[in-house]
């Protein structure tokens, strides 16, 4: 792949980037959650078709043939993408296909709520290609569910994994978050036995954060709300560790676990480092020396990409220093570890006696692989390091 800087539009053909994976941002939800800070567009009845073609437009202005090799992966993210129903999801992909091809065995995931599964929605998906289901389950409380805005109930989680089977689409990850408010007294033990009854392949798990400009955000400002304190977001973070590699997941990336063999091809392509195309409103993309997004709210980049405009909002190359800060976090967040030198051994020397970190000789090159208490300090650790490398 090129790692060559490229402008949005109008750049010479034999320069551009072969990108393999692609993310398409799908803004539609059905109601803002209460903790939510991403780009949505709340919409009663979403307007697939007129997204579809709107789609099929930022490809054709940013010339998106031309940069694209045989596709790895699609991802429709969002929002909730499973709001565009069977018609929609069908138009969004032919949209992306009069554009860009995949392979056979590329992963297509589409992200999903529970109460948009039905046996019915999901054989239209596959039928359209789709092969991968992101589900947002978050929690098995009634109650939290309400009190996080969610849609669906603790049983429609249930029914929309098997329907999911049942449908043809075996491959699926499942969200929680944890660490929720304390007067919830949600048992998060017993989400976490659910969880596993329900026979994922994939798992991710979010710690709850508050985002100032979210319901969540305000009833924290008045005081309405606390956040969980540290010892009980540790807790719930290792304790879904345990129960988890217990039951036969790999803990590969400090939010995500999976079966053998069963890794998000996708994500994990995000977190070595390689370029990716973003596509839709908010959409971030990466071709290997300059990050980009586009605009964030879904009317301006329906406006911009119908007049035939680059719905860029904004763009920055990366510097030393990023490469440096990126390099060393992105190693640190995965199993795969951080290839370090011989003069940074003794900087991690103290946190390997800690237990947060393991030094693994692997084809004579030494690799820094977080362990999941180390996990807990990463942001700290990364920084730490970063500094050691970029000295000022």
């Amino acid at each position: 792949m090129s790692q060559i800087r490229v402008s949005p539009t109008g750049a010479d053909p034999a320069v551009l980037p072969k990108y393999e994976h692609l993310y398409l941002h799908v803004p539609f939800c059905a109601r803002r959650c209460s903790y939510c800070d991403f780009a949505i567009a709340v919409r009663r009845e979403v307007p697939w078709r007129s997204f579809a073609d709107c789609v099929s437009r930022e490809c054709e202005t940013r010339r998106v043939r031309e940069q694209s090799a045989l596709l790895r992966t699609v991802y429709l993210g969002g929002g909730t993408p499973s709001r565009l129903g069977a018609d929609g999801v069908r138009a969004t992909l032919e949209a992306l296909r009069s554009h860009v091809q995949w392979a056979d065995d590329a992963e297509v995931t589409l992200e999903a709520n529970p109460e948009d599964i039905s046996v019915e929605a999901v054989m239209a998906w596959r039928e359209a290609g789709v092969n991968r289901l992101s589900i947002g389950v978050q929690s098995f409380d009634d109650g939290v569910l309400s009190w996080m805005h969610r849609v669906h109930d603790a049983a429609s989680a249930v029914r929309a994994v098997e329907a999911a089977r049942t449908g043809g689409i075996a491959a699926f990850s499942l969200d929680l978050i944890f660490a929720t408010p304390e007067r919830l007294a949600r048992d998060w033990e017993r989400d976490l036995q659910q969880l596993i009854a329900l026979a994922p392949d994939h798992v991710s798990l979010y710690g709850l954060t508050v985002e100032p400009h979210t319901p969540l955000g305000r009833w924290h400002a008045r005081g309405e709300e606390a956040e969980a304190p540290e010892e009980r977001y540790e807790r719930e973070f290792l304790s879904a560790h345990a129960q988890l590699v217990g039951a036969g997941f790999e803990h590969y990336e400090v939010s995500n676990f999976a079966r053998p063999g069963r890794r998000a091809r996708h994500n994990s392509a995000y977190w070595r480092g390689v370029p990716y195309l973003g596509l839709g409103p908010s959409a971030h993309g990466f071709d290997g020396a300059t990050r980009r997004w586009n605009i964030e709210a879904f009317a301006g980049w329906q406006r911009a990409v119908e007049a035939d405009s680059d719905p860029v909002g904004g763009q920055e190359g990366l510097t030393p220093a990023n490469r440096t800060a990126e390099t060393v976090y992105l190693g640190l967040r995965t199993v795969d570890g951080l290839l370090i030198g011989a003069e940074e051994t003794e900087r991690v020397s103290a946190w390997e006696r800690a237990g947060w970190v393991e030094v693994i000789r692997r084809e004579g090159q030494n690799r820094l692989v977080c362990t999941a208490e180390g996990w807990m300090r990463l942001d700290a650790l990364a920084a730490d390091l970063t500094a050691f490398r970029s000295p000022s």
